[in-house]
């Protein structure tokens, strides 16, 4: 991850939900399973792994819920006006949030430290030389 100044702020697309990362995620990953690829209507979908006090939100947010392969829940926080995914938690762990990072003002912290679930990966994406990957969840 590059050096950024926090707090960085982010906001939905229509900026109804306006949030600061207080301090730098624990880890940046893009995640290759079939759920994130629907999600991001792409390849992957990028997930930085932020301590809950490290992050304050503002502005209404609904939330979705599905079974994770693992047995857990995995919750989602959108806005209510524009459908942008905000994050994704585990109920079970309240105390950390994957932020979806694309909404934040300065993306130059989004360096991806593992691809996981590669296994699903798109044939025609190459994975960077010399980043951690993982074939499902690690």
């Amino acid at each position: 991850m590059s050096e950024a100044k926090y707090p960085i702020k982010g906001a939905c697309q229509c900026g109804q939900v306006t949030y600061e990362l207080l301090a730098a995620p624990a880890m940046v990953a893009a995640c290759h399973c079939r759920e994130c690829q629907k999600l991001s209507t792409s390849a992957f979908s990028l997930t930085a792994f932020v301590d809950s006090k490290n992050i304050r939100f503002q502005g209404e947010m609904a939330e979705w819920k599905r079974p994770a392969d693992s047995g857990n829940i995995s919750a989602a926080k959108f806005c209510t006006n524009c459908g942008n995914r905000l994050y994704h938690y585990n109920p079970a762990e309240p105390d950390s949030i994957k932020l979806k990072p694309s909404t934040l003002e300065d993306t130059s912290i989004l360096n991806p430290a593992i691809h996981i679930w590669t296994s699903e990966k798109q044939d025609w994406y190459q994975i960077p030389e010399g980043v951690k990957t993982c074939e499902k969840q690690p």
